[in-house]
Parts: structure tokens; sequence; C-alpha cells
């Protein structure tokens, strides 16, 4: 492992498996959680499902204790964009809107994701913003990837393709001061990746980089404000909002999707690695 110029940590191909290890526990929390969405579940039962689901597989919740944040997810539903606190009076009802945010932490190396699910019978409309904020991290994905191939990526490549896919599919707000950000042996590292920007600035994108691209839309203004306990990202108008984000990294012949349980080939094909995928390390 090495620093870039930019003092952005690199890794080798060896620790970047160690990440895709953490990352398949992140993402086998976020698939039971999804599995138990439902009205009448309470954002603090996702929680526990979570937690039980890292610890199972000799993980821990990087989010648990993380500058005082007292859960294993963040469970953001409706208004709230990002942050929000798992609780028991927090009911899920029919037509939420629900972001899971989940990080685990395995032999030092840390996996971070998030999904925007419908609870029940959700409005189209949006379940399709939820859509368009994943088209726009594969995007940026993407952009990655075929920067790091031909040597002339940067960083906001990624940002530029995420705004880019946003913008052609609607009116979305494009949230800001918040966004993706490096990550390896401690869950948030130098670079921050911004949602949006002009292509070609910043660092270059190289091979050992690992990074957590997230964009985070609303359906109606970007603006947002923090709650009274310290965490919860809301909008300012009150209007829903979506947050997607997967963990990436990049190695000699392509990207790796270390949060997604098939590497990413599925929405990325030949831009993902050849390297054997890690064996999944969750029990039958």
């Amino acid at each position: 492992m090495r620093r870039s110029a930019q003092d952005i940590q690199l890794k080798t191909p060896e620790q970047i498996e160690l990440m895709r290890a953490a990352g398949l526990v992140v993402a086998a929390a976020l698939d039971a959680m999804r599995s138990a969405v439902a009205p009448g579940v309470s954002t603090a039962d996702l929680d526990a499902i979570a937690e039980q689901v890292i610890r199972d597989n000799g993980a821990v919740p990087s989010f648990k204790g993380y500058h005082g944040f007292p859960a294993s997810i963040c469970a953001s539903v409706n208004e709230q964009v990002v942050h929000g606190i798992p609780s028991a009076a927090q009911v899920l009802q029919e037509g939420d809107l629900l972001s899971l945010d989940c990080g685990a932490v395995l032999n030092g190396w840390h996996g971070d994701s998030a999904i925007t699910v419908g609870v029940g019978e959700t409005d189209p409309a949006l379940l399709r913003m939820a859509e368009v904020a994943e088209d726009a991290m594969w995007a940026g994905i993407a952009a990655a990837a075929r920067g790091a191939a031909n040597g002339r990526g940067r960083l906001t490549d990624i940002s530029f393709n995420v705004e880019k896919t946003i913008r052609k599919a609607g009116r979305y707000g494009i949230v800001d001061g918040y966004g993706g950000h490096g990550i390896g042996t401690e869950m948030h590292q130098d670079p921050h990746v911004l949602n949006h920007g002009k292509p070609g600035k910043g660092p270059r994108l190289v091979p050992g980089m690992a990074l957590a691209i997230e964009p985070m839309i609303t359906m109606g203004s970007p603006r947002t404000q923090e709650l009274s306990d310290g965490w919860t990202v809301i909008t300012r108008d009150g209007s829903m909002a979506a947050h997607v984000e997967h963990t990436m990294a990049l190695l000699e012949d392509g990207v790796w999707v270390t949060t997604a349980p098939d590497g990413g080939r599925a929405r990325l094909g030949e831009l993902v690695t050849s390297r054997q995928p890690a064996l999944n390390p969750l029990p039958e």
C-alpha cells in the first residue's frame, strides 16, 4: 500500500481482495434488509438484521460508534436524504421510500454501500428516481474504469458522468455538500467525490484507487438541512430523496465493484477486471 501525490491511499491487488471480502458482507446485509422491508417493520428492526449478518460473518459494523453514531446502518425515509438514525418508533408505511446505507470492516478493510427501495406499493415516479440515481452511480463507475484504462482519467470525470446521467433523466435535484469518498483502511478517506462538475479535473484515476460512489438526488430542490440530532439530513422543501452507493476499486486490468455480488459485471461487462472473483465468504 502506498500514497499517491495527492495523499490518496493506493492498494495492492491483494488488499483489494480483502476489501472485496468486506464488500460481500455489506452486500449480504443489504440483501437481508431488502427482503425484510415491509409496512409495519421499524428501521430499528432493519438495523438489528444488518448487525446480525455483519457480526455472523466475522466483521464489525463500521458505522456503529463512528463519531458517536449510535447504529449499524443509516436508514433514511422519504425526505430524509442520508444519515437517518434507526429507531423503533420509525415504523415503515405503505408507499414510503427508504434508503439503507451499510458499512462493514473485515480484517481491517472497509466496504460501504447503499440502496433505495420502496415500501409496499410505491409511487412509480419515486422508484424511477431511485433507478436514475443507480444509473448515475454506474455511469460514474464506468467513467472511472475507462479513464484508468486509457491513462487519461481524472477524478471529476466520475462527477461529470454522474451529473450528466441525472440531468438527461429529468428535473431532479442533485444534493450538494455530500458525495462519495476514498475508502480502504478507513471508511472515509481522500478524495471527496462530487456528484456534479466539469470533467478532466482533480487527481488522476490510477490502479490501486478505491472509491465509494454515491449519488443523492431529490424530487425537488437540492437544498438540505441537518436535524437537531446532529446526523439526519433532510430536504429543505420536504421533497423525497434517493441515495445509492457502491465501493469500487481500480486494478491494472479493469474495475472491481467490491460491494456488488457479481463484481459489477452485469452493469459494466468487459470493464470489470478479469481477476478471479474472491470466493463468497458467507455461509450457505
